[in-house]
């Protein structure tokens, strides 16, 4: 229902970004997952709104209404958002990102720790440290490509774009986490979930402020479990 609402845009670095923008107060942004767009947000949303704060939600470049532009370099999906932002003139924002959400919403906090009051990262896929690309699970892979197949909302030549530099090694993101100042929570989807916990454990101990809670719910915590999701993330960001 909220994918037929028209949704603003901005024009950021000539690229076309569509965004959610609701409520008053204090700026929570909300980063999607692959395949994924701001309407994932709607329920959690509506909770933000009700405890006084103001959401941004944007649709990520080659998702939802904003543009397929067929360059899905994370570095470019990070400056959209901040461009936004900018132009928009909010300084500061709590930032929630799921999975490849997440895994920008951590780049944006290194690049930007001055900007990000608190983070939140929901389930978000850390790429290898060192050694030869990593082979996704086969379950991930056929998901993804499924999830290609029926979403119309989405420019299919993201997945593979995303993928390869997932699983590439980059030692330049490890290193960016410590240097976010914000009080980080970072949620794992718990055994359920293709993100190994153990892999979340070391996200959470490079960061310097951050602490890791597992909700047992699988990769889509948010919306598995979204009353529990809820409960946990406003009290973080109260």
């Amino acid at each position: 229902m909220s994918a037929r609402i028209p949704l603003p845009t901005l024009e950021v670095g000539g690229v076309t970004i569509a965004y959610r923008y609701e409520g008053a107060g204090p700026v929570v942004v909300l980063l999607h997952a692959l395949a994924g767009s701001s309407a994932t947000w709607t329920r959690f949303i509506h909770d933000l709104v009700l405890s006084g704060r103001q959401v941004i939600a944007p649709d990520l470049r080659g998702h939802g209404r904003s543009s397929w532009t067929g360059d899905y370099r994370l570095d470019s999906v990070q400056r959209d958002v901040v461009g936004v932002l900018d132009a928009l003139d909010i300084a500061e924002f709590d930032l929630i990102g799921h999975s490849l959400g997440g895994h920008v919403a951590a780049l944006l906090a290194g690049r930007r720790p001055d900007r990000v009051r608190r983070l939140v990262l929901e389930d978000p896929p850390p790429p290898p440290r060192s050694g030869p690309p990593r082979q996704p699970k086969r379950g991930v892979t056929l998901t993804l490509a499924m999830q290609g197949l029926l979403r119309r909302g989405f420019d299919r030549r993201v997945v593979p774009q995303v993928l390869t530099q997932l699983r590439a090694p980059d030692p330049l993101w490890w290193n960016g986490l410590a240097a976010i100042k914000a009080p980080t929570l970072v949620i794992s989807g718990g055994s359920r979930s293709h993100v190994p916990v153990e892999r979340l454990e070391d996200v959470a101990g490079e960061i310097p402020h951050a602490e890791l809670i597992t909700i047992d719910a699988g990769h889509r915590v948010h919306s598995t479990r979204p009353a529990e999701f809820r409960d946990v993330a406003l009290r973080f960001l109260a």
